[in-house]
């Protein structure tokens, strides 16, 4: 039995070395490769990754499967935890072609090139043939690997594990009802000045103040790095490097700012998990919403929160004195903290942003449904945009181009946004109800006992545990909104006299 644990894990490390070379190839086209590597690129990541699939689907992996039963290790072992994954990945792994494999990879390789160029100069028609080329592929892959209810069904799942359309559909419905009115209630009140956010901050300053911060979060640089993209993302190479990127405007804080902040809870997540789940399918989180709720948590309910800014706002006027010497921290808070729909996800206010998720999930399974064509897709953005929030893109890179996920290949990733949300305000209610005096630690700039409470509850099982297990085990309930929306009731009735 340890024979044959000891021959799959030699395999499933030389799997992730593949995975792992890949993912430096692809972080490397989006931070540093010259403009004229794409269509080499998209060959040598095709490759790969037709090679790890091809490795991970091969007999002799499904053989030693078949030997080792988790049963057979301790319960709650990582062994045990470790069979189980793998059985569920190879399984829906050798459903799908490695042929289907390469083509995707080649495919997104050609779409990030397409979508930036789409992007900086505002013409979707340079991305449209891409992008329903990867339709097509999310299609026929949804198609090999079967799906209940819908097509949307099989592409969640992988994002996701187990989560369904339907019950995704339904959450949205009960977070929309309770969402819509209070946006209403909130825009309708008198708005605070967002200008300050909006004069120059250099680009050498707002660099190094984000790295200063997420120092003291506690993101590892001897075992990672920021550098810059066109979309922020976080890659994970090994659980020893794990890399975050970030963009800057000199003339809007805000994207640098909580971006950075943002990446770095993904980048946290992953530099927690247990080393020796390394070259492993457990070195990973266990599900984009867990990934997406460590994220938040870190931007949004420490980041955003007045305790926070106490701690940082000094040391930010100091930074940028001429852009904010004449700013209080009531103020400069206030403006952070502004709710107003908006036409851009990556800038949207807490309160908002989910409503930016739900439009993305409809626009999707209509895609993948095929009742809505990729030439149809700006003009039903425009309209969604128009009925969600009440404005209208001047222009596609504002509006159907402003995300790089579907030229990533990415669909049924977009719900997990919304689900993490979620999850973070039970984390942290959580952790405050754990951590004495949480609040004034982070107060202070202490961030080493929150942090200490995630890596313990969340963190170091990677994918040992389901996205539930973990929920339900740190916060002893399973998905629900109250929390969040309570969160936010609590903070922006507040800020607004509501």
């Amino acid at each position: 039995m340890q024979d044959s644990m000891t021959k799959l894990k030699a395999m499933l490390g030389r799997i992730a070395d593949l995975n792992g070379a890949a993912a430096v190839l692809e972080w490397d086209q989006e931070t540093y490769m010259p403009p004229g590597g794409t269509e080499a690129r998209a060959f040598q990541i095709g490759t790969l990754r037709e090679l790890g699939h091809e490795f991970f689907i091969r007999d002799s992996v499904g053989e030693l499967l078949d030997q080792l039963s988790p049963e057979d290790f301790g319960p709650g072992s990582s062994d045990a935890a470790l069979l189980r994954v793998t059985r569920r990945d190879y399984d829906r792994a050798r459903k799908i072609p490695a042929r289907l494999v390469a083509d995707m990879a080649r495919a997104t390789a050609f779409a990030k090139d397409g979508w930036k160029k789409a992007r900086d100069t505002n013409t979707y028609a340079h991305f449209a043939p891409h992008l329903q080329t990867v339709i097509d592929l999310n299609v026929e892959k949804a198609e090999a690997v079967g799906y209940d209810a819908c097509v949307y069904d099989a592409l969640l799942d992988e994002y996701e594990p187990g989560m369904k359309t339907a019950t995704v559909a339904e959450v949205f419905a009960n977070l929309r009802d309770e969402l819509v009115p209070f946006v209403r209630e909130v825009v309708g009140r008198p708005q605070p000045d967002t200008s300050v956010l909006h004069r120059f901050f250099a680009d050498d300053r707002q660099w190094d103040f984000g790295l200063s911060v997420i120092r003291d979060f506690g993101y590892d640089f001897e075992h990672g790095r920021q550098d810059r993209s066109a979309h922020p993302f976080t890659t994970t190479f090994a659980l020893s490097d794990v890399r975050i990127t970030t963009r800057v405007d000199e003339h809007f804080l805000n994207p640098a700012l909580f971006g950075t902040l943002h990446e770095a809870g993904h980048g946290m997540y992953e530099q927690g998990i247990a080393t020796a789940l390394d070259r492993t399918p457990l070195a990973s989180g266990t599900s984009l919403g867990m990934h997406e709720s460590q994220s938040r948590l870190w931007e949004n309910l420490v980041g955003r929160s007045l305790p926070f800014w106490e701690h940082y706002y000094p040391s930010l006027q100091r930074t940028f004195p001429e852009a904010l010497g004449d700013t209080t921290l009531d103020a400069f808070y206030r403006a952070t903290n502004a709710v107003a729909p908006s036409l851009i996800r990556v800038e949207a206010d807490e309160v908002t942003y989910n409503l930016h998720i739900m439009l993305r999930f409809e626009l999707e399974q209509a895609l993948v449904d095929r009742t809505l064509s990729v030439d149809d897709l700006p003009t039903a953005w425009n309209e969604k945009t128009e009925a969600y929030f009440g404005l209208r893109p001047a222009s596609d890179t504002e509006g159907v181009l402003q995300d790089i996920h579907w030229s990533l290949g990415a669909l049924g990733y977009f719900p997990t946004y919304a689900l993490g949300n979620l999850m973070s305000a039970q984390f942290f209610n959580s952790a405050v109800d754990t951590v004495p005096d949480l609040e004034n630690q982070i107060a202070r700039g202490e961030f080493g006992p929150l942090l200490a409470w995630l890596r313990e509850n969340v963190h170091k099982y990677g994918r040992m545990k389901t996205a539930t297990e973990i929920l339900e085990s740190a916060t002893g309930r399973g998905l629900e909104a109250e929390s969040w929306v309570g969160y936010v009731r609590e903070k922006f009735g507040a800020l607004y006299g509501l």
